[in-house]
């Protein structure tokens, strides 16, 4: 991806903005289309279903929250795992906040900006921000983010008011849209053999941990997974 800027943090918010309402803002669509329908299968209001997208803006901690209370988990179990699926997203932040890091913005301007990040919004910016000036960085995470969750939120709604139109297995295939993106995404930022590495172990303990246990498959895989290609790294940059 060539070197692009913008001619001043307004424009580079804009600018974000503008790149997002395409294939991210489509496929994260189709998504919450899936999840809107979900929660109004469950019993839930399109007005809580939109809040959970806007509060929470993480679609396997949304499908959690609307799938162990209808299999009895008490609200302490739901809230732990929506918390623990929602994980994830510290160790992103804390891998893109440096590039964001700018004495124009202070500490409530970043704060409010890591609320935007998603899996999506994560990876692109990942891409992006580093061949911006740094200026225009949090900016163009800003509107980026902000048009994903407005696009995710009437998304939602229109899922939940077209609820009785899709099967389940359409609603299914609409939610595994976003993280398939994602996996895409990933896949064509690998330039090292490190992040191959990195890659390959999630892809290869995520079926193994699903046949020994499916319920914490996705948890023991992460951490086993992210371990091993850890210590892997850390071995090779030794030899390096």
């Amino acid at each position: 991806m060539s070197e692009t800027t913008h001619s001043s943090g307004a424009a580079a918010l804009r600018g974000g903005a503008r790149e997002a309402l395409g294939v991210p803002a489509a496929v994260l669509g189709a998504g919450f289309i899936g999840y809107g329908s979900l929660a109004a299968e469950h019993g839930y209001s399109v007005a809580q279903a939109v809040a959970a997208t806007v509060l929470i803006w993480a679609l396997p901690a949304q499908l959690v929250l609307i799938e162990l209370p209808a299999l009895g988990a008490s609200l302490l179990a739901v809230i732990a795992a929506v918390m623990f699926s929602s994980a994830r997203f510290l160790p992103m932040t804390i891998s893109l906040m440096p590039l964001l890091r700018d004495s124009r913005y202070g500490a409530v301007t970043r704060y409010a900006c890591a609320q935007v990040i998603s899996m999506t919004t994560w990876a692109v910016s990942m891409q992006r921000c580093p061949l911006l000036p740094v200026e225009q960085r949090l900016p163009y995470l800003a509107g980026f983010g902000i048009a994903c969750l407005a696009v995710s939120a009437a998304c939602t709604a229109a899922g939940h008011g077209l609820a009785g139109v899709f099967p389940p297995l359409a609603r299914l295939g609409f939610v595994f849209l976003t993280p398939l993106y994602f996996f895409v995404i990933l896949v064509g930022e690998v330039r090292t053999r490190l992040a191959a590495l990195a890659l390959s172990c999630g892809a290869i303990s995520g079926p193994l941990f699903h046949l020994l246990s499916p319920e914490w498959s996705v948890v023991l895989a992460g951490f086993a997974g992210g371990s091993i290609a850890y210590w892997l790294q850390k071995a090779y940059g030794r030899r390096a």
